[in-house]
């Protein structure tokens, strides 16, 4: 009985058994490659095994041997020429359309070389001719199928070249082992007894790269499914194993070199190490970590990826306000786990967590979360999902003390973190889930990835909220601005009229006209009051108004600051339609802005005349000016001013939105040391039309 032979093909016959049944059972039939791959491991399974019990009563596996020895052969290449991808019928290349006829006929010759005459003494004797032809043709064989190999990892794509390597390397292996076995007693004249001992061995170490293949290759058409009960105390077996062999060669260097203390060092050291062992069989943590490591990369995902983040975006998306994305939040996170109701905790502006909302679970009334504790803490630093139910079990894997609310939270099961960078925005309490529920890996990670989603669309809502009051502010600072400026205007009007007031108090043209200024301004100061006791600029409907009378009285108000502005106009009545009293603010402003950039030897001139269907004003002086950059990248800003504090920087801006709302345009020319000219164009109207313009800054 030769022992070693035994073994080997016993091993390799055993492996390629459990992995024919794993095809088997994982083919899901309509794959051809997978159909031949099943068919090749089937045959190699016969074959090994057929010489293991060869060896165990001492021959030499004989006719029905060789026979299986080439048809497993002929199958794996006929294999590797289907996941080569050749079709006579597809017209496949002519090189290697004559390689892989010329390999399927030399396989053909091989066989009825051994059925014609089988070589019985090839153990011990010198091989007869035929024999020899056979061994020949075993290396001719060998070497096609080496040639095969090299085709399929050469014509695969590189970035596809992963699905196929291991598969490279495991028959690649067998053809160059059977090629030197081959060609060494074809060399020698005999079979090399320990090399033929050692293939079923060598045939052994490839079925786990070809289970690896076929599980990479889904077009294959097989299923690899391991249990992972099954895959978890393999890997710990063998993994104490490799464990014991090390610390047994360490204890036996110890033992050799130790000198005097060696036996003693031996043994402390053995005994440590078996310790060391049982603590980390017996260590949940360890325990997970194995786990882990082993669902990530050798299962199945569990989550279609693709619909869970289609049903997360269809869920966030459809939330009108904050209060209903704040619900939905909580439902996308639920919906993952099946979870039957969920709290949502955000962080406050002192920094404390707080409930903002809940779906299906009590209100823990006014309970906070210190930005400090123990939970937020352990949350932001290894942004990891609480299982509450794993901690109550094994709470060595959470450094932790949970709160008293969460605590006294019935139902309670997830504590997922919502973070937004390396920041925790909140977290959600997840309730237990409606069906049994087993929570892995796979679960905390997608848990962790639709958290940040989450937490990046409440930061978007929160960036809504807070921007949306500030254009809240700005409205109303804006009209407070405008406001401003025309009390600055009124207050100017009123303080000339109290400088001229000791002069001219005892005639009485003057009290007349500084009564009617003073209403005026009043009447000025009501209508500001009532914009800004709204959110927005307001005009009143516009009314005709003759363009002639407003300039003439705009000229008039400004006629107490030097140099008093000139007004030239057309001996005609030329109407539009408009707000007056905006209108002569408007037109005030700018002519005092004339007048204060014009000495007192300068000149400010009002123009009145018709061009066409529009009106003409214009507003010139010839004082400091303008440079065009000036004009082009700062003039209509608002609340950009070169008068320092003297100055708002709103009124240009304001005539511009005035004259656009009411259908005109305004252009600006002007040029340093020259001095500067407004042109405001107004479409006239006819004496009877009277039409309203919706007017608004």
């Amino acid at each position: 009985m030769d022992a070693v032979g035994a073994i080997s093909y016993g091993t390799g016959a055993g492996l390629f058994l459990a992995l024919t049944a794993l095809l088997v059972f994982g083919w899901r039939g309509g794959g051809a490659a997978g159909g031949l791959l099943v068919i090749a491991s089937a045959l190699s399974t016969a074959w090994l095994g057929l010489l293991a019990a060869a060896s165990l009563i001492g021959g030499e596996g004989g006719l029905p041997g060789a026979v299986l020895e080439v048809l497993r052969t002929l199958a794996w290449l006929v294999f590797l020429t289907r996941v080569l991808g050749y079709r006579r019928a597809e017209g496949a290349d002519g090189g290697l359309s004559a390689l892989v006829n010329g390999i399927f006929g030399l396989g053909v010759l091989v066989l009825a070389g051994v059925a014609a005459g089988p070589l019985v003494d090839r153990w011990d004797g010198p091989v007869a001719s035929m024999g020899r032809a056979v061994l020949a043709g075993q290396v001719l064989l060998a070497v096609g199928g080496l040639l095969l190999v090299e085709q399929l990892f050469r014509n695969t794509p590189v970035d596809r070249r992963w699905t196929v390597k291991l598969l490279c390397f495991a028959l690649g292996g067998l053809f160059a082992y059977d090629f030197y076995l081959y060609a060494d007693a074809l060399l020698f004249g005999r079979v090399d007894a320990g090399l033929w001992a050692a293939r079923g061995a060598i045939n052994a170490l490839v079925v786990p790269l070809l289970a690896v293949s076929a599980k990479r290759n889904a077009d294959w058409a097989v299923q690899i499914f391991a249990s992972k009960t099954i895959v978890f105390h393999s890997v710990t077996l063998v993994g104490a194993g490799a464990y014991l062999l090390l610390m047994a060669a360490v204890g036996y260097y110890i033992r050799a070199y130790g000198g005097a203390w060696g036996t003693a060092l031996q043994a402390v050291f053995l005994f440590g190490a078996v310790v060391l062992l049982a603590l980390l069989l017996f260590s949940g943590a360890a325990r997970a970590r194995v786990k882990l490591f082993l669902n990530r990369h050798f299962f199945e995902y569990k989550y279609d990826y693709r619909e869970e983040w289609l049903r997360l975006i269809g869920t966030l998306i459809g939330s009108t306000d904050s209060g209903e994305l704040k619900q939905n939040a909580i439902r996308a996170v639920a919906a993952i786990v099946e979870a039957t109701g969920g709290m949502l905790w955000m962080r406050g502006d002192d920094g404390a967590f707080v409930p903002v909302a809940r779906v299906d679970m009590p209100d823990p009334g006014e309970s906070r979360e210190p930005a400090d504790s123990g939970l937020v803490r352990f949350l932001e630093r290894e942004q990891y999902v609480v299982d509450l139910t794993e901690y109550a079990r094994e709470p060595e894997l959470y450094p932790l003390a949970l709160p008293e609310w969460l605590r006294a939270l019935p139902r309670a099961w997830l504590v997922v973190p919502l973070m937004q960078g390396s920041a925790m925005l909140g977290f959600v309490v997840l309730a237990e889930s409606r069906v049994h529920f087993t929570f892995n890996w796979e679960d905390t990670d997608l848990l962790k990835t639709v958290g940040r989603q989450v937490a990046g669309y409440l930061a978007l809502m929160r960036a809504n909220e807070a921007l949306s009051e500030a254009r809240q502010f700005e409205a109303f600072n804006r009209v407070s601005a405008f406001v401003v400026h025309d009390l600055k205007n009124v207050m100017a009007q009123l303080s000339l009229v109290v400088s001229n007031a000791k002069r001219h108090m005892q005639n009485p043209a003057f009290v007349e006209d500084a009564m009617r200024t003073v209403e005026n301004a009043v009447g000025k100061m009501s209508r500001m009051l009532e914009q800004l006791r709204k959110d927005r600029m307001h005009w009143k409907p516009a009314q005709r108004m003759d363009l002639t009378e407003v300039l003439a009285e705009v000229a008039r108000a400004r006629s107490g600051q030097e140099p008093a502005p000139r007004f030239d106009y057309a001996a005609q009545r030329l109407c539009i339609l408009a707000d007056r009293d905006r209108l002569a603010a408007v037109l005030g402003h700018l002519v005092q802005n004339g007048q204060e950039a014009t000495g007192r030897s300068g000149h400010v001139t009002l123009r009145l005349v018709r061009e066409g269907s529009t009106a003409l004003i214009e507003v010139r002086d010839d004082g400091v000016g303008m440079d065009p950059q000036f004009v082009r990248e700062r003039l209509f800003r608002p609340f950009d001013t070169t008068k320092g504090n003297a100055g708002m920087g709103v009124g240009v801006y304001e005539a511009r939105e005035f004259v656009r709302a009411h259908g005109g345009t305004i252009e600006v020319e002007s040029a340093p040391g020259v001095g500067t000219t407004f042109r405001i164009r107004f479409p006239l109207v006819d004496e009877a039309e009277q039409l309203p313009v919706a007017a608004s800054a």
